[in-house]
């Protein structure tokens, strides 16, 4: 009988040097390192990264025209937005989601918990260079000749194994907190998945079973404050890999998305929202129709932010191929989702190009 591949196990054949796993010692930089200094263009080894770099707080908001929409997920209309919203832009918000607000408190007091650790404590918990959770820097660093100023820790399944190196006496209640949320945005993104399929104009019914037979990862983001944040980037410009991305982000800006013939647009914090990004197997499964987001983070000076996203997709085993109608040409090819994980490690954004028909 053959072994399935885990989430975890398709993102293990990608080997990284030292410099891309472990983070800096953020409490113990007084300058901005030459190692995390950026410039206009950063050239890597796929394409130009545009940055032009600013940072800022939000205590309050000013909407414009490029506000990034905000949904009431129990609209009468939620399907016509939640489309437009997803042609139009690759992203919005959602209110109304039943989340509730206690548990995202708990995740955002116990991702603090992690980050505020000292540096050795944290290292306890790091990712081994051919891994996929625990704790690190950005997976996509070694694309970059410089480095982010970021730290992460990723959970795919249970946090208990490097939990217990963090807290060996005290890891239960974190673990209990992480599962429960990773259990309401599952949900949340079932949900969102169904509308999808709506605003698609294509019946739960006839969408293929791998939809809802998902798998998830947890992906818990520090962006601590920076000496020269217009010279550094917290996380470069990429696109997600799966379905859906759901993210809670704390009262700091840094999370921003690229549109067409705009530029670079801030998704401002919203209390009690929370971000919905499209990713490249939606794009993929959508035939184009909905655009997968490109989008970064910028570092700030005087605040901490701190961002959990929650990463929905289908099993590794899953062939993913566009929705389409009969009279409609496939933009893609069919590829397995461990297949296209394995193509994302190794060519970042050209991975959509080498699937395309």
């Amino acid at each position: 009988m053959a072994t399935q591949t885990t989430l975890s196990d398709a993102y293990r054949n990608t080997h990284h040097q030292p410099k891309h796993i472990i983070p800096l010692d953020f409490e113990s930089i007084i300058d901005l390192p030459e190692s995390h200094v950026w410039t206009d263009q950063c050239d890597h080894e796929t394409q130009t990264v545009d940055l032009s770099l600013e940072s800022e707080t939000l205590p309050q908001i000013s909407v414009n025209e490029h506000s990034i929409p905000i949904i009431d997920l129990m609209a009468p209309n939620v399907v016509e937005l939640v489309g437009n919203a997803c042609q139009e832009w690759g992203t919005f918000q959602v209110t109304n989601h039943q989340v509730p607000s206690n548990l995202v408190d708990d995740v955002e007091a116990h991702v603090r918990r992690l980050f505020c650790l000292p540096a050795e404590q944290k290292l306890k918990a790091l990712r081994v260079p051919d891994g996929a959770t625990g704790y690190g820097v950005a997976r996509i660093s070694p694309f970059f000749s410089k480095l982010m100023w970021h730290e992460g820790f990723t959970i795919m399944g249970s946090a208990v194994e490097h939990a217990k190196q963090l807290w060996p006496n005290q890891y239960e209640e974190f673990c209990d907190v992480m599962d429960n949320y990773q259990k309401k945005m599952n949900s949340l993104a079932y949900k969102i998945m169904i509308i999808l399929l709506k605003a698609l104009q294509l019946e739960e019914t006839i969408a293929p079973d791998y939809l809802f037979q998902s798998v998830g990862a947890l992906q818990l983001n520090s962006y601590p404050r920076c000496p020269n944040p217009n010279l550094a980037i917290g996380l470069a410009p990429h696109t997600d890999s799966l379905l859906l991305t759901i993210l809670h982000q704390n009262d700091t800006n840094g999370l921003q998305i690229l549109q067409e013939g705009i530029g670079w647009i801030t998704v401002p914090p919203i209390s009690g929202a929370l971000v919905v990004n499209i990713g490249d197997l939606m794009h993929i499964l959508s035939n184009g129709y909905f655009p997968t987001v490109y989008h970064r983070v910028v570092p700030n000076e005087k605040r901490h932010r701190f961002s959990v996203g929650y990463f929905y997709g289908p099993s590794t085993e899953s062939i993913v191929a566009p929705l389409v109608r009969v009279s409609d040409v496939s933009r893609f090819r069919p590829v397995m989702v461990k297949e296209y994980i394995g193509l994302k490690n190794v060519h970042l954004e050209k991975a959509l190009d080498l699937i395309r028909t």
